[in-house]
């Protein structure tokens, strides 16, 4: 018989029924929750990226401020063996609202989103 932890059960009850709104299926790895498989998968790859020695490393999403009230999260940050870094969004689908902020986090910061 198995035997699950009251957080284990917690969690089951509450994401076995409910359907998001894009149809995206939350999947919870290592104590994270994505938003989708398609982002769930992308973090296992940036791990074993990392253990590869591929990566410097990764930051897992982060939060950037466009203006007073208004922010972006990224799904990730991927900082490169080059000390590069790139800002990523896996997407499913592009909302408007995403549009938006994708223009002006680009304006903003100078920088491109990498669309996964």
């Amino acid at each position: 018989m198995e035997h699950w932890s009251i957080d284990e059960y917690k969690n089951y009850t509450n994401t076995k029924n409910r359907k998001t709104k894009y149809k995206a299926k939350k999947t919870s790895i290592d104590g994270h929750t994505f938003d989708s498989q398609k982002e769930a998968d992308y973090y296992c790859g940036l791990k074993l990226r990392l253990q590869a020695k591929e990566i410097n490393g990764f930051c897992l999403q982060p939060t950037f401020m466009l203006a007073p009230g208004l922010k972006y999260k990224a799904d990730f940050v991927v900082f490169n063996t080059d000390n590069s870094y790139e800002v990523i969004d896996v997407k499913g689908l592009k909302t408007k609202e995403y549009i938006a902020k994708k223009k002006v986090f680009e304006d903003k910061f100078n920088m491109k989103i990498t669309e996964i």
